[in-house]
């Protein structure tokens, strides 16, 4: 991993655990939407320690029952951990913060259809996202998220 990565990741985690100190400190208060999305604490099973690993990320769209999410990683070349240890193990836990969860949901990349009937509402909702599509030759993953 170039020196340029390890820094970006380092970065990202900070956010995330101010992220999670902030809702923690202010019981949900604050912290429970971003860009007018609402945000939501996402564990997955680590694909190689086995053990619980918990994210902050956006729901761009959620609707009876299923989250939506977008493994951007903020444009980075790479895809973000959370989205290897899903496709790895796709039982998650969702909690959407300030309201419902945890809950069991089995996780799945969408489909090219699926994808590419969702992705004008999620990048409608965050130009973030379409700027993270124009900033790598990736394809961004979009994660259906739904009870099991």
């Amino acid at each position: 991993m170039t020196i340029a990565n390890r820094a970006k990741d380092s970065m990202l985690k900070a956010i995330n655990t101010g992220h999670k100190t902030v809702i923690a400190l202010s019981g949900g208060r604050l912290g429970a939407t971003a860009a007018d999305m609402p945000v939501v604490k996402l564990t997955t099973t680590g694909r190689t320690s086995g053990r619980a690993r918990t994210v902050m990320l956006t729901a761009p769209i959620h609707e009876e029952g299923r989250y939506v999410l977008v493994a951007s990683k903020g444009g980075d070349d790479r895809h973000p951990d959370w989205y290897r240890n899903l496709v790895a193990n796709p039982q998650v836990t969702l909690e959407l913060i300030g309201g419902e969860g945890p809950i069991a949901l089995t996780a799945r990349t969408a489909t090219p259809d699926e994808k590419a009937a969702l992705w004008p509402r999620i990048a409608t909702g965050d130009d973030g996202y379409a700027a993270y599509e124009r900033k790598t030759s990736r394809d961004i993953p979009v994660v259906i998220c739904e009870p099991s």
